[in-house]
């Protein structure tokens, strides 16, 4: 992963105001041109700020013989790193879950002024239970993060379900399709 890298260079995006965890929408752009120059740009959606860094191959670079055991060393740990990119992938789908559903839920205008109270105690001790369970298990299975994440889900699911037999449920008008709409972006 990261510590394998070969670092080039580097930059800062300054500017960003503080949001929480999965809200700053950053664009990051690679282009090599037929001379093997790096141009790296990064853009924060919100604000337009923009840095870019060139990297051109004189700068101290590898040897081709160091690209040639790095390309042997990476088909030899081709598995490994399978393994470890599926882990990553379980523990960040995890944890952006319980963040994407905190945030809804401290959200008054959407999913949090449309449960009741105990749903929302309920969902809430869930949601922290895991993201402690997280800051305790920074490098456990892949399985086990899966296995958390089915937990959650487990607690959030019937209590999502029964927001949506609320809306369509006797005596109640079927909803617009805008409130389908704003329903699904809350999920």
């Amino acid at each position: 992963m990261t510590k394998d890298n070969h670092q080039l260079g580097k930059f800062d995006l300054t500017g960003i105001p503080p949001a929480p965890r999965g809200v700053p929408q950053i664009e990051v752009t690679f282009e090599i041109d037929a001379n093997g120059i790096l141009q790296v740009s990064a853009e924060d959606k919100g604000t337009g700020n923009r840095e870019k860094i060139v990297i051109t191959n004189d700068q101290n670079r590898l040897t081709p013989e160091d690209i040639d055991r790095m390309i042997k060393d990476a088909e030899k740990f081709s598995d490994e790193d399978k393994k470890l990119k599926e882990r990553v992938e379980a523990r960040n789908e995890l944890e952006s879950y319980a963040y994407s559903l905190k945030n809804q839920l401290a959200d008054k205008d959407k999913l949090g002024a449309k449960l009741s109270d105990s749903d929302k105690t309920k969902m809430e001790e869930a949601i922290e239970e895991k993201i402690k369970w997280l800051d305790e298990n920074q490098d456990t299975e892949t399985e086990a993060y899966r296995k958390q994440k089915k937990e959650l889900e487990e607690v959030v699911q019937p209590i999502i379900a029964k927001l949506y037999q609320g809306a369509g449920g006797a005596g109640a008008p079927p909803p617009s399709s805008s409130d389908d709409d704003e329903l699904k972006d809350e999920l």
